[in-house]
């Protein structure tokens, strides 16, 4: 008896995949939101599950089996293309920080979530840390100080710095301060050749960095020089009175508990601080330990005092910097769980 060949089976029929257009109005924007070889839109699809085209015309086409995905990414380049409106770039860091933001929000960040800096460059928030962060900046009447704390590369010194220098423009303030400590451990600059100014420079030299990224170098120079704005270590703040100033203490896990009281209680009329820093990253000797965490336990309920926490999630400065800041944190863990009895 003859074997009948197994019926085949018929294909499975594909599944349909809908197709939505996106419309922006300048068409450099979309080139730069695309990237080069459509680089970010390539990105945007491996995390998405979506395919993406970008026709020209200024459109972007969304093609996805699930709405979800469709509307996700629909939120996702409307949130780079707003960050474009401000001013900013386009690079690998903003697509994953705006691919980790998935809120409902229409047009990513709203207005709270936005620096703006007449005559210079504006920011935009792009994590909800970073949001957070920007609207307690930007509560005059419910915070004086303002303290942004976690890894590098989250934004809490550039952030701060552009709030300052969108102030200053403003002329909502007299002056913007920005003090560090000048050294890791102490502040000792006997040893550095030159004259003050030399001594401290070297140290100072990121916070000059933002400044520039902000301001442009031409303004901040005039800035620099008619004393509006002025950058200097935590040393020379003894005995002043900051009146009608926005004072930024950077790197604020080297100060010691005396420096820290002293830095917070320069606060003048009319003035108001935000200080920054990573309390991982601390490079006081053990015997002399920093003012940033204690601080951070004996204000967390004072009235006036907000502190914003940042984490991995929050880098933007490179992908792998969160990598990085995730890597020592899972090592910390480790060598915490060995010392435990």
């Amino acid at each position: 008896m003859s074997s009948q060949p197994a019926p085949r089976k018929r294909a499975a029929k594909p599944r349909r995949q809908a197709s939505e257009s996106l419309h922006f109005d300048d068409k450099e924007r979309v080139r730069a939101m695309a990237g080069a070889g459509d680089r970010f839109l390539i990105l945007i699809e491996e995390e998405l599950g979506v395919r993406l085209s970008a026709p020209g015309s200024g459109q972007i086409v969304i093609t996805a089996e699930a709405s979800d995905a469709r509307e996700e990414a629909k939120r996702v380049l409307k949130r780079l293309y707003a960050s474009l409106e401000h001013g900013l770039t386009c690079d690998e860091a903003s697509v994953r920080a705006a691919l980790r933001t998935r809120e409902s929000e229409e047009s990513g960040a709203g207005d709270d979530g936005v620096i703006r800096v007449p005559r210079g460059n504006s920011l935009i928030a792009r994590t909800e840390g970073q949001r957070t962060y920007v609207r307690a900046l930007k509560n005059e009447t419910q915070y004086d100080l303002i303290f942004g704390v976690g890894p590098a590369g989250t934004g809490k010194t550039l952030l701060a710095v552009a709030y300052g220098a969108s102030l200053l423009i403003q002329r909502r303030i007299e002056k913007l301060i920005i003090t560090r400590p000048a050294v890791e451990a102490g502040e000792k600059l006997g040893f550095l050749p030159g004259d003050l100014t030399e001594k401290v420079d070297p140290y100072l030299l990121p916070v000059w960095d933002a400044l520039a990224d902000t301001l442009g170098r031409s303004q901040l120079e005039k800035m620099r020089e008619d004393g509006r704005i002025e950058v200097a270590p935590i040393a020379f703040m003894r005995g002043r009175t900051l009146n009608r100033a926005f004072v930024i203490v950077d790197e604020a896990q080297n100060t010691s508990r005396a420096q820290m009281q002293m830095v917070l209680t320069r606060l003048g009329e009319g003035s108001r601080m935000a200080v920054t820093g990573d309390p991982s990253q601390c490079d006081l000797l053990p015997r002399d330990p920093s003012g940033l965490p204690h601080a951070l336990s004996i204000l967390a309920k004072t009235r006036g005092v907000a502190i914003v926490r940042f984490d991995k999630g929050d880098v933007v400065r490179h992908d792998l910097v969160a990598r990085i800041v995730a890597a020592y944190e899972e090592d910390a863990n480790r060598e915490a769980s060995r010392e435990r009895p």
